[in-house]
């Protein structure tokens, strides 16, 4: 194989080796034994069946309050972001650019492509650990007897978006 084909090989198969690695540390993959509707679908689906879930509890005023306060924070964060996810940051362009570099380097240099893909995907850990603590709030507000209700909704839409 000539350089030019390794070249091309490498500028292919690198930046994919590189998404998957993110995509598993960014929780994808199969975790429910080949639930049907993973994947980008089943997360819409996931996002619906968690709405209507919340919406068949019965929530007294307190609890309504404390969502609606955790949701108007939510809002604000969103529009003192609004933009960022469209441009990229000068870290994303940065680790962009280490990639084009070790893939057009003379030699492979495993050990580097290994710190940019763990850099990488730690800061996908870190959005999504966010995430998962935001969302434990959330389910904190609810009582005990409110959260098997709301698992055994949320299981029922879940099926639901199966079929």
């Amino acid at each position: 194989m000539n350089m030019m084909k390794k070249m091309v090989l490498g500028a292919v198969v690198l930046p994919l080796s590189l998404a998957s690695t993110s995509a598993f540390a960014f929780g994808g993959g199969h975790h429910d034994g080949g639930m049907k509707g993973e994947g980008m679908h089943g997360g819409k689906c996931m996002m619906k069946a968690n709405k209507k879930a919340f919406k068949d509890l019965d929530l007294t005023d307190e609890q309504k309050a404390k969502f609606e306060k955790m949701r108007d924070e939510r809002k604000a964060e969103h529009k003192a972001k609004r933009g960022e996810h469209r441009q990229p940051t000068a870290e994303m362009k940065a680790d962009h650019q280490a990639m084009q570099d070790l893939i057009l380097a003379d030699n492979f240099d495993e050990q580097a492509v290994r710190d940019l893909a763990e850099k990488m995907s730690q800061r996908q850990i870190d959005r999504r650990v966010e995430m998962m603590k935001k969302r434990h709030e959330m389910m904190n507000i609810l009582t005990p007897e409110q959260k098997v209700e709301f698992k055994a909704n949320q299981d029922k839409y879940i099926a639901d978006c199966a079929h």
